[in-house]
């Protein structure tokens, strides 16, 4: 980590409930690199950097702020770039590389990626979610616990209760890899 202070990078995320803009403000403390919201970012400004992290919550299999890397890979393939994911279910490796594979692809596939866990807190959820999840749980609650996965497992466990699993030691991967980066 100490390496890693001073270098020529930012980290952009999209956050929806505060668990990524959280993991991005712990990173920008550890690496002294500036952070900015993807709805915010000009491709223009984000070339200046030579290592850029890209951090976003998952929200049904995608990766929210990803898009902001697939429509501009062309002017930022010489850049170091480092992506990381954001979601409430435990880590899981299966589970991390259907995420993966699903959303680094074509250009993006030799982008390291890392998973961070987030938080659940349905009232903070939009009504939308709120009502997908509650259908969601209505759906897994019908299964044989035994054929659950874990991220059903975990969503049955949370169940109403406010979560928080942020916790700064997801983001040690994803230090070392910017001090391989450098």
């Amino acid at each position: 980590m100490e390496g890693s202070k001073n270098m020529n990078g930012i980290i952009l995320y999209k956050s929806k409930y505060g668990a990524t803009k959280k993991y991005a403000e712990w990173l920008s403390e550890e690496t002294g690199f500036e952070m900015l919201e993807t709805s915010k970012a000009k491709i223009s400004d984000v070339q200046k950097y030579d290592i850029i992290v890209l951090g976003g919550g998952i929200y049904a299999s995608g990766i929210a702020g990803l898009d902001f890397l697939r429509k501009n890979i062309e002017l930022l393939c010489d850049k170091k770039i480092i992506v990381f994911c954001v979601g409430a279910s435990p880590y899981e490796e299966k589970a991390f590389n259907e995420i993966r594979n699903h959303n680094m692809k074509d250009k993006l596939s030799s982008i390291p990626c890392y998973y961070c866990r987030g938080g659940w807190d349905m009232d903070a959820m939009t009504f939308v979610d709120r009502n997908l999840c509650k259908m969601l749980r209505k759906a897994v609650a019908k299964k044989n616990p035994s054929e659950c996965e874990v991220w059903e497992m975990a969503l049955m466990a949370a169940g109403d209760e406010k979560c928080d699993w942020t916790d700064r030691v997801y983001l040690e991967p994803i230090i070392e890899e910017i001090d391989r980066q450098m």
